[in-house]
């Protein structure tokens, strides 16, 4: 098995904060009533591997349905891992029992998509964002809980009078502002961000994602972003990493990536994105990708993107590409683009 692609050798000194090999979620498939029988497996991700810096944002990008949310579950067992390691802070965190990974959790948190329905309607501001604390012990000294609150608040832009308020009194923009001070109450090194815009108005996207890069050069976090917005992971992401139907196709720096797509179904994904210049629309070159994504539950042989390629040959319906790793610090899965 491949080591999981990271930078150049030389050209980032910053210690890897996470390190995930081979990371495989299957979720079996039951037919029966009285007595139940598996049927069928759903491979949600198949074999990913990826290593974060700290104070890095790795995008990571996709279709609906590739397994990039299925990812940032495990990588935070949220969700279990069928297979793989996943490495936090140099320990394998899928050996971890649930009181050692209960504590561990205090150094990794998440954002969630939803602004609305991740936060508690019945619950003050103040409750919200100080449960972790009170969840790991942390609340003990009311003066310093409620001077804690009122600091997170003021990190993510918020006043902190706000801290009395219940969530229907915010707007979309506010209340993910709420989740991020959440997520940093106790002070993680890592927090998996899982489309925390898209429920935005675009009006709003930028001012969050400022947040999110405003924190990160004060308190040097890491972030895996999940996205499907290309617009958004180039404005914040250092690499990014693309995923279909549950493998990781290619990974690169955000500006190889951009400037020189080397996967087709890449390829594919900066074609769609919209110009303002009209005269630089009319003159792109789109590469046409037909049919649906392919279904989890049965993956096609070879390349799984093969039944989508427009340049797929023989070789890549029957034999499956690597990730291939360069030196510059890239990795592509295509028979297109041989080490």
């Amino acid at each position: 098995m491949q080591a999981p692609p990271g930078p150049a050798a030389g050209a980032d000194p910053r210690p890897e904060i996470l390190n995930v090999r081979d990371l495989k979620v299957h979720f079996p498939v039951y037919r029966g009533v009285l007595v139940q029988k598996q049927v069928a497996t759903v491979h949600a991700v198949d074999g990913v591997s990826f290593s974060l810096r700290r104070g890095e944002t790795l995008g990571l990008v996709g279709e609906s349905g590739c397994g990039k949310s299925t990812t940032g579950l495990a990588i935070l067992r949220m969700l279990e891992p069928t297979a793989g390691s996943i490495e936090f802070e140099g320990e394998d965190i899928t050996r971890f029992d649930r009181a050692r990974m209960r504590a561990m959790r205090r150094r990794m948190q998440m954002v969630y998509q939803d602004p609305y329905g991740s936060l508690n309607p019945r619950m003050k501001v103040r409750d919200i964002i100080g449960e972790p604390l009170q969840v790991h012990g942390m609340d003990k000294n009311p003066t310093e809980y409620r001077e804690r609150i009122a600091a997170l608040l003021a990190m993510v832009g918020l006043l902190p009078d706000m801290a009395d308020r219940y969530p229907h009194e915010f707007s979309g923009g506010q209340r993910q502002r709420i989740g991020i001070a959440r997520a940093l109450a106790l002070e993680p090194g890592l927090i998996v961000c899982d489309e925390p815009v898209s429920a935005l108005d675009v009006s709003i996207q930028a001012q969050v994602v400022n947040v999110f890069m405003d924190l990160q050069q004060r308190m040097g976090l890491s972030y895996v972003f999940v996205a499907h917005d290309l617009a958004v992971v180039r404005h914040i992401s250092d690499r990014v990493a693309v995923m279909y139907l549950g493998k990781i196709v290619e990974i690169a720096s955000r500006d190889d990536l951009y400037r020189e797509p080397l996967h087709p179904y890449t390829q594919a994904l900066l074609a769609a994105i919209p110009v303002a210049d009209a005269a630089v629309e009319a003159k792109r070159v789109r590469l046409v990708v037909s049919g649906e994504v392919p279904s989890a539950l049965a993956p096609p042989s070879g390349c799984r993107f093969h039944t989508r390629c427009p340049h797929a040959s023989d070789r890549c319906r029957v034999e499956e590409p690597p990730l291939v790793h360069s030196d510059a610090g890239r990795a592509v899965a295509c028979h297109l683009h041989p080490a």
